[in-house]
């Protein structure tokens, strides 16, 4: 794929993650060739760092450090042979965009999770975001903002073979156990669930199987995952998330809800794009149907995440899962 191919299929996405559009094309337009994405992105998010560093005041510095957190994880998503140093940076980009930003965020930890709790302390009930394949809890950023605006608290997390923990770990299909996890070290009775891309299929996987689940959302996830029909592309990131092929190989043959579904026994909403094209997550009004309290939400025009049609479900979402939390 050409570069400027690969930058315009990850605009919405880079943008979704909180990246201005046009300093995203701009910074692009640096490389030669692609094998440049990674010390690119770096560059610009050391850029922001910088600025975080000059900032007349602590907001604009908390800002600063967020997009440059930002810039981190983008650089992940193309050829980079950095990724663990990049998302380690945006790791700590985030910590210190939420030290001066939002001094009650905490970070909280456990043996498969990493994030942070975000919002105000009485609040009525928590939504945990879940990340996907090659995403981590720097990416959505939209998601996050719209659940905090409407009074929820927010874990962003990181899972196994995900952001931060993707140099030491490896993607898990029964991701409820890290689910489990993450509900013991909150503290709370239930919890509330949103998942993009693969984490709507971890997301569903754990409202099946994790009764602490009290509603679920899924955005862009896999119905059914067959190997042989997934683009080169991804089977090379599974590969590497579950550290070889014969790993990766099975690893998809358990991302199957159609046993599943029919255990959902919470609220659920689906949401896809008409023009998500990634095999296995092109449709997902099976796993609407099949669950018993299932909604589907089919935005025609939106691609894979939504990133270029955010008015048409993120307040909708948000909405819905407010609502069915309180």
């Amino acid at each position: 794929m050409s570069v400027a191919d690969f930058v315009a299929a990850n605009l919405s996405r880079a943008t979704g993650a909180g990246l201005d559009p046009h300093e995203y094309q701009r910074v692009a337009r640096e490389m030669a060739v692609l094998d440049q994405w990674g010390e690119t992105f770096m560059r610009a998010a050391r850029g922001h760092l910088a600025r975080a560093g000059q900032a007349a005041t602590t907001i604009s510095a908390g800002e600063h450090y967020q997009v440059a957190a930002s810039w981190f994880h983008v650089a992940t998503l193309g050829p980079n042979r950095e990724s663990a140093l990049a998302a380690a940076e945006a790791d700590t980009a985030m910590g210190l965009a939420l030290e001066l930003l939002e001094p009650g965020a905490r970070r909280i930890e456990g043996p498969g999770f990493t994030g942070w709790l975000r919002g105000p302390a009485d609040a009525v009930a928590t939504a945990v975001v879940v990340p996907g394949l090659d995403s981590g809890k720097e990416e959505f950023h939209a998601v996050t903002g719209a659940l905090l605006r409407r009074g929820l608290a927010v874990f962003a997390m990181d899972g196994p073979g995900q952001g931060v923990l993707a140099a030491s770990s490896t993607v898990r299909a029964d991701y409820h156990h890290v689910i489990g996890q993450v509900v013991d070290a909150l503290g709370t009775r239930s919890v509330g669930l949103v998942g993009l891309s693969l984490g709507g299929y971890y997301v569903a996987e754990s409202a099946a199987r994790e009764t602490r689940v009290a509603a679920a959302a899924t955005v862009s996830g896999p119905f059914h995952l067959d190997w042989n029909a997934l683009p080169p592309p991804v089977r090379e990131i599974i590969v590497r998330r579950a550290g070889g092929e014969e790993a990766a190989r099975h690893f998809a043959r358990q991302v199957d809800l159609s046993v599943l579904a029919p255990q959902i026994t919470c609220p659920l909403l689906v949401v896809d794009g008409g023009q998500d094209v990634i095999p296995g997550v092109t449709n997902g009004e099976p796993l609407a149907r099949l669950a018993p309290h299932g909604q589907y939400l089919h935005i025609p025009h939106g691609d894979h995440l939504l990133g270029n049609a955010r008015p048409d479900w993120l307040a909708t979402l948000a909405d819905w899962l407010h609502g069915a939390l309180t």
